[in-house]
């Protein structure tokens, strides 16, 4: 394997840790207002994902950081065409960070509340944002000869990327709910159950319709690359298991299946595109590649032998941490989070 591919496929790998550990992250802090029927309840929910969505945050910063270093036109190219998205993105994390250090430092209930739906709403659009997105870079964005975008905001929105966007945020609501199933106790676990029994199946008809509109809108299975075979037939079968370990009160085993769903949508996208990195709609010709939109081969290297050792050391500390914090939140607990 080239070290182009090679960081093609860690890049891949970081994504899927990052919309695993923030996809039930993001899920959390949308159903906050909802589950949550009181002060109490809230504060329970929120201690739930309290050790860990900022930790979970460093997953897309590690991404960001690989993009940058191993393919600098990729990285240009997607953040000056995704600017305005990548500023909403911003925002809603910056909101959404700020509430969950905000929310406790005051007793009134405005202030609590406020704060509640700030959460909501800047756990809402980094999921849609995230599914436009990937949707996008399925579909092809308008990228000329000197690989600069030359489309607009409003040449991100169609009828394919919204399906994409709403498809991945009730992914994650399903994800959030069962997460709350294995972290909470009492009459907030059964709600967060029924919760995921009754959002599975729209997030699977969603599912379904991105997938029906993915072999319409893209040259998905239909090109060069990397056919991805059997890896959605597989994601769809998870999700197709999720109601039934559900019904069974088997709720680790419903977290895994959305995980490797999860896991396995990351990867189909990642395989649809190789080798390309982003796909342009003006002419294929143009778009950027493992290979021209990468470093030099001696950077390569040198990453390689960096990522090699922290990425390990990375790894340990955030298992470490979920060990540590493995223990169910209830009201009896000190909630001043």
């Amino acid at each position: 394997m080239s070290l182009n591919a090679l960081w093609f496929v860690l890049i891949t790998v970081l994504f899927i840790g990052f919309f695993f550990l923030e996809g039930f992250d993001y899920g959390v802090g949308i159903l906050l207002p909802f589950l949550g029927r009181d002060d109490t309840e809230r504060r329970v929910i929120i201690n739930s994902i309290g050790p860990f969505w900022d930790g979970n945050e460093v997953w897309l910063l590690t991404a960001g950081g690989a993009m940058f270093a191993a393919f600098p036109n990729w990285y240009a190219t997607l953040f000056s065409g995704f600017y305005l998205a990548l500023l909403l993105l911003l925002l809603a994390l910056i909101g959404r960070g700020v509430a969950f250090e905000y929310h406790s430092k005051l007793e009134k209930p405005a202030w609590r509340k406020t704060w509640d739906w700030v959460i909501f709403g800047g756990s809402l659009l980094p999921p849609i944002l995230w599914g436009v997105a990937l949707a996008n870079l399925m579909k092809g964005v308008p990228i000329d000869a000197h690989m600069n975008y030359v489309g607009g905001f409003w040449n991100l929105i169609s009828l394919y990327t919204v399906v994409g966007g709403l498809s991945t945020a009730l992914l994650f609501m399903l994800h959030g709910s069962l997460f709350l199933t294995l972290k909470t106790d009492g009459e907030i676990r059964h709600r967060a159950r029924a919760f995921a029994n009754r959002i599975g199946a729209v997030a699977t008809v969603f599912l379904l319709l991105f997938v029906v509109l993915s072999y319409r809108f893209t040259d998905m299975f239909t090109r060069h690359g990397i056919d991805p075979g059997a890896v959605p037939v597989l994601a769809g079968i998870l999700l197709l298991s999720v109601p039934f370990f559900i019904r069974a009160k088997r709720d680790g085993w419903a977290f895994i299946m959305t995980g490797l769903v999860i896991a396995l949508s990351t990867i189909t996208v990642f395989m649809d595109l190789f080798p390309r990195v982003m796909i342009s709609s003006l002419n294929p010709k143009w778009s950027l590649t493992i290979t021209n939109a990468a470093s030099n081969h001696y950077s390569l290297q040198v990453m390689t032998i960096v990522a090699f050792c922290a990425v390990p050391i990375v790894l340990a500390y955030q298992i470490w941490t979920y060990v540590i914090f493995r223990r169910r939140v209830n009201p009896s607990d000190h909630l001043d989070y």
